[in-house]
């Protein structure tokens, strides 16, 4: 396989407030589906995920239950990592910005930003927002609360220190306009400029001390680093990069980073303030910023506290890991928000990957072990029906890629469903079971079948990126090898002689509706870390 170079990419960090919901989850398993497909082209991929764990909200958390934040922290990170991990997430680091080595880093970019006038003291006067832990103007303010998510805000007043983002805007925005691919969809480059650059930028607040709960200002220790200088900071710090000009080969190989892939609710965050600490650091700034949609539900935004959070753990014990990564592939548009349903997914589940895969790959090796006791030759024994089967096989990875390299991932993978779609029609027109009755069109039999299952081992290797462990069963039903990405246009890699498997086994059961209704009503609630820790005390005491 040819090499295509270095690749990195992360996601946003996560906050370790709770435990995250399938709407987070869609995050990394958006992210994964990138990056397999990356490795798969040849590229030499570096990803990145991890958990975002100072500030204000974290430390009152942690008093409520009665422990010290760094332990609130490590219980939460690790059911985030858990959770990336049930889902089958191939990233190569899960950063925490609790690690000592990106502490010390943040402090010598908080010092070299304040030596260089960056940064500077004053007083901070306005309306604050924990649960977003923002400052806002009055006027920024929408019916008296926080203009991100609709929370109370109260008046807050403390020293802290401030960046001074206005003397690099202008800079910015000359960026945005030599490079129109660094914000993707478009339509948040125009609303970041709209409503944030044109109107003039505020200075930003990056200390605090109302509260200690993150890394202290070391030559003002009362201060605490407030929580984007930290959490931003994660994708240089996580690589090895050094304040101090000493930064690993890893770093030097890998930044600037070919794609942070965030929410479209922290985009601002991701395109206007990290862009500009990396001017003032000198630094590259990253080559694209993609903010994807939220997957909600009818009744809106998935949370925990409105009580419709659905999580993707329960899912999994009901679907499946591939199950539930197809849905979350499949059903998010591109700009637009997703909708979760129960309906829907037993939908996609029942249509297209029990019937449009499962039941192609079933049928297949069951009508070559009929016919020929599981081995698949071809005869070279072609009509013209082959030829546009071949052609819709073999035009598919090209596709694929299109897509993928657009970051339109549910079209990329609707493409490969499409070649399912084309084996079953494929099918139809040739009719196995007609040629098996007569016995002179044995070779065009044989012909046929290793056809068939040269589309589907094709398909195979493309399905790998969304759906990994399909693509080992499938290739485990057929008797094939992972073709190599850069085979994937051509046809006749399957080796003729080959045998499929002799029992084939159902790769995605069908769903009845009224159970799984049933099944979702009986739920738990998650519990959160609080609730976890006043339970074990509560049995302690007992």
């Amino acid at each position: 396989m040819r090499s295509r170079g270095k690749y990195y990419m992360t996601t946003a960090i996560a906050y370790t407030s709770g435990k995250p919901h399938v709407g987070n989850t869609y995050e990394i398993v958006l992210a994964d589906a990138i990056a397999r497909f990356r490795r798969q082209e040849g590229y030499d991929v570096f990803f990145m995920t991890g958990t975002d764990e100072h500030g204000q909200k974290i430390q009152e958390k942690a008093e409520e239950a009665g422990i010290p934040p760094k332990e609130y922290v490590d219980r939460t990170s690790g059911e985030v990592r858990r959770i990336w991990d049930l889902m089958n997430a191939s990233y190569d680091k899960f950063m925490r910005t609790t690690e000592p080595y990106h502490e010390k880093q943040v402090q010598k970019i908080f010092k070299k930003l304040f030596d260089q006038g960056d940064i500077y003291k004053s007083t901070y006067k306005g309306m604050y927002c924990t649960e977003c832990e923002s400052f806002w103007t009055e006027s920024q303010l929408v019916d008296g609360k926080c203009p991100d998510d609709g929370h109370e805000v109260f008046p807050a007043e403390e020293e802290a220190y401030f960046f001074r983002m206005n003397k690099y805007a202008d800079r910015l925005m000359k960026y945005y306009d030599e490079h129109p691919e660094f914000i993707q969809p478009v339509s948040r480059k125009n609303e970041m400029v709209n409503n944030f650059l044109k109107p003039g930028l505020q200075d930003l607040c990056v200390s605090r001390t109302s509260f200690n709960w993150g890394i202290p200002v070391d030559f003002d220790p009362k201060h605490v680093v407030y929580v984007w200088l930290d959490a931003l900071t994660n994708y240089i710090t996580g690589i090895g990069y050094d304040a101090d000009g000493n930064s690993s080969d890893l770093f030097k190989k890998n930044w600037p980073a070919d794609l942070h892939l965030i929410g479209k609710d922290i985009i601002r965050f991701h395109t206007i303030y990290w862009p500009i600490f990396l001017m003032a650091l000198d630094l590259p700034l990253p080559k694209k910023v993609f903010g994807h949609p939220w997957l909600i539900q009818s009744d809106g935004k998935m949370s925990k506290s409105k009580g419709n959070a659905i999580y993707a753990d329960d899912l999994v014990d009901m679907f499946g890991v591939d199950a539930v990564r197809y849905f979350l592939l499949h059903e998010m548009p591109y700009e637009n928000d997703g909708v979760l349903s129960w309906e829907l997914l037993v939908e996609r589940i029942n249509s297209d990957l029990a019937n449009t895969v499962g039941n192609l790959v079933k049928r297949t090796v069951s009508m070559t072990n009929k016919y020929f006791g599981g081995i698949v030759k071809d005869m070279g024994v072609s009509e013209s029906v082959d030829d546009d089967y071949k052609a819709v096989i073999t035009s598919t990875r090209d596709k694929v890629e299109s897509y993928m390299n657009d970051l339109h991932v549910a079209d990329g993978l609707t493409e490969v469903m499409n070649l399912f779609r084309r084996c079953n029609k494929y099918i139809d027109e040739t009719e196995p079971w007609v040629l098996a009755k007569d016995p002179e069109k044995s070779d065009r039999l044989n012909t046929v079948m290793y056809n068939l299952v040269e589309g589907i081992d094709i398909g195979a290797a493309l399905i790998r990126s969304f759906l990994p462990d399909t693509s080992d069963k499938i290739l485990h039903e057929i008797g094939g090898e992972l073709i190599d990405y850069d085979d994937l246009d051509k046809f006749g890699n399957y080796k003729s002689g080959s045998r499929v498997t002799e029992d084939p086994v159902i790769l995605f059961q069908r769903q009845d509706l009224g159970e799984v209704l049933e099944k979702a009503e009986k739920l738990k609630p998650h519990t959160t870390v609080l609730e976890d820790v006043m339970q074990e005390k509560k049995g302690q005491k007992s």
